[in-house]
């Protein structure tokens, strides 16, 4: 499931609709509604700095005329006390403007990455695999920026320029309408012009946003995998990836800049061209007397002026093109849709009873299925541990219990009840998983335990979920014990440490079904006997299902699924696998040899 956008160039190869750009644009602009007093006095002063371009070389009429004509002193005096006061609040609305756009821009990106995140924590599984971390990020920072120029700085252009324009020219036709038909002709040719070269920005644009996610995606790589990278030396290797995608955005940024700039030139010729005309006409009425010198200097002044907004306006457009590419990718992830929630039913607490009623799964794009034809009974309060080679299928099984994926085929009940009836909160409250890829965020141990719903549990219940973990002697010797730190990703605790965290987070939940995902594979043998043996104690009267992969830590779980292929081959006790001499012998006896081979146990820091 994309996220971003395709091209239009590849619209019709990818199947997937161009970009609407007007449509994109106005639901940008309704972003800005909530903000449309700071929007409109923002807007407001833009008009006031407007007006007062075209006033300034009005009043270059009456102070020439005034000196060189009538010698008129006073007026002259008078003329140019409005000029300061002229000045004076252009100051004053260029800068009210800029502040009042300042608010409206930080509180829209701030909006639109909140409207995103809302969503993003909601996407389901399968978009997530489909999609890399890298992009993701390049939404929040990358893309949010470029939406500011189209919502924000586009619109000042417009407005402020388009107010300069109009005034200025309506100078030039007041004084002299015949000469200031001469730019008139120009138009059609700076609109053919800015046509010609929308698409072509937007594409570009399009091309250049999904680079910068690249971008993002490999230094993310290299900073999380930053310890494989200095143990295998292959900062050479990385450097080398980054310079790849690095000089890729370079190519695309310049190209962009290029075909952006060459816009303006364009135009500039095209009016320059026809304010020569003017220049050379001008100067002949004025030889014959037809122009006084005041109208002279400010029909010339207007024309001068005119120049600046106008290269403005042309430059406007690839601002609006980055902005519309970058608010379809943003409104991309803020529509994609959520992991469904159609259940309407809510539990108390559940028993615990789990049944796989001919439950199958297909990954996206996998040729194979993940899960064919599962039957499976758990009664509440039993530990039923998935067993088999990697691939079989384990995970993906225990994943659809808390319906991180939705079966294929088949359902699953709780309770009796069909999974897909509860709401999405309801079931996950029954379900605590402890999974071997310890995720921990960054903050205090304090706020690891008690994590989002558990956050206001008291002071008791935390240290009795610690004990229950064998985490309280580690707790208690770090600086703030619960209070401390543990940095980015808990990077600061051993990774015995760290899963031990994680399994008092579970302890905490209290729920009835719990989920382990090989949850001791961090601990070395001393923490991993005394976590055994708290997992049996919690256990006891809950539904404890355990993805096994190193079997000796499952001999003593009431039934074993043996999965092959994505089938259960078999299911039964420890030792009556063994007997049967089937999957379960074979895995179990390779184990066992290759750890009698092994020198010593391998183990990792407490």
């Amino acid at each position: 499931m994309a996220l971003s956008p395709a091209p239009d160039s590849n619209a019709a190869r990818t199947g997937a609709a161009p970009i609407d750009g007007k449509k994109i644009y106005l639901r940008l602009l309704r972003q800005v509604w909530p903000y449309r007093g700071f929007f409109a006095f923002a807007i407001l002063a833009m008009l006031v700095l407007g007006v007062t371009e075209p006033a300034l070389a009005a009043l270059l009429k009456p102070t020439f005329d005034g000196s060189f004509v009538e010698k008129d002193l006073a007026k002259v005096a008078s003329m140019s006390a409005l000029m300061v006061l002229l000045f004076a609040v252009r100051g004053a609305s260029s800068y009210l403007s800029a502040l009042a756009l300042a608010v409206v821009t930080s509180r829209l990106v701030r909006d639109l990455r909140e409207q995103m995140f809302a969503n993003l924590v909601r996407l389901p599984n399968a978009t997530h695999d489909q999609t890399t971390s890298g992009i993701l990020i390049s939404k929040f920072t990358y893309d949010a920026m470029q939406v500011t120029e189209a919502a924000t700085q586009a619109v000042t252009i417009l407005i402020r320029d388009s107010v300069m324009v109009a005034g200025l020219l309506s100078i030039m036709l007041y004084y002299n309408w015949k000469l200031s038909l001469v730019a008139l002709l120009a138009g059609p040719l700076v609109v053919l012009v800015v046509r010609f070269f929308s698409k072509r920005l937007r594409r570009m644009s399009m091309e250049l946003q999904r680079l910068m996610g690249q971008l993002t995606h490999v230094v993310q790589e290299a900073i999380d995998g930053q310890a494989i990278v200095r143990s295998y030396n292959a900062q050479a290797h990385e450097q080398r990836r980054f310079s790849a995608v690095a000089n890729r955005v370079r190519q695309y940024q310049l190209k962009f800049q290029s075909m952006a700039t060459v816009t303006a030139p364009i135009i500039q010729f095209v009016t320059g061209t026809g304010l020569a005309v003017m220049i050379y006409l001008a100067a002949r009425e004025s030889a014959v007397n037809h122009m006084s010198v005041g109208t002279f200097a400010s029909f010339f002044a207007a024309m001068g002026l005119i120049f600046a907004p106008l290269k403005r306006l042309t430059n406007v457009n690839a601002k609006v093109q980055r902005g519309i590419v970058g608010a379809a990718s943003v409104f991309a992830l803020v529509d994609n849709p959520a992991e469904p929630d159609t259940g309407r039913r809510t539990l108390g607490k559940a028993r615990g009873d789990l049944e796989f009623r001919r439950v199958g799964f297909d990954y996206a794009g996998s040729d194979a299925s993940a899960l064919h034809d599962i039957n499976l009974t758990i009664p509440a309060g039993q530990t039923f541990a998935l067993v088999g080679p990697s691939g079989s299928g384990k995970s993906t099984l225990a994943k659809l219990v808390p319906r991180f994926y939705l079966p294929g085929q088949g359902r699953i009940f709780l309770d009796g009840i069909d999974i897909n009836e509860l709401t999405l909160e309801s079931l996950r409250a029954q379900i605590a998983l402890v999974s071997q890829d310890v995720v921990l965020f960054e903050g205090t141990v304090r706020d690891n335990i008690a994590y989002g719903p558990l956050a206001h549990c008291d002071d008791t219940a935390l240290w009795a979920a610690v004990d229950a973990a064998y985490a309280r002697e580690f707790i208690e010797a770090l600086p703030q014990g619960l209070d401390t730190a543990i940095g980015q990703k808990g990077l600061r605790l051993s990774g015995g440490q760290r899963q031990r965290l994680a399994i008092a987070r579970a302890f905490l939940k209290d729920a009835p079904i719990l989920i382990l995902d090989e949850a001791t594979s961090s601990l070395d043998n001393r923490s991993e006997r005394e976590i055994h043996k708290a997992l049996k104690a919690l256990s006891r009267g809950r539904t404890t299902l355990i993805i096994a992969h190193r079997l000796s830590t499952i001999e003593e779980a009431g039934h074993i699924a043996v999965l092959d292929a994505g089938r259960i081959t078999d299911i039964g006790r420890h030792a009556e696998l063994l007997a049967r001499g089937g999957l379960y012998a074979s895995l179990y006896r390779h184990q066992f040899t290759a750890a009698e081979a092994l020198p010593g146990k391998a183990q990792s820091g407490a």
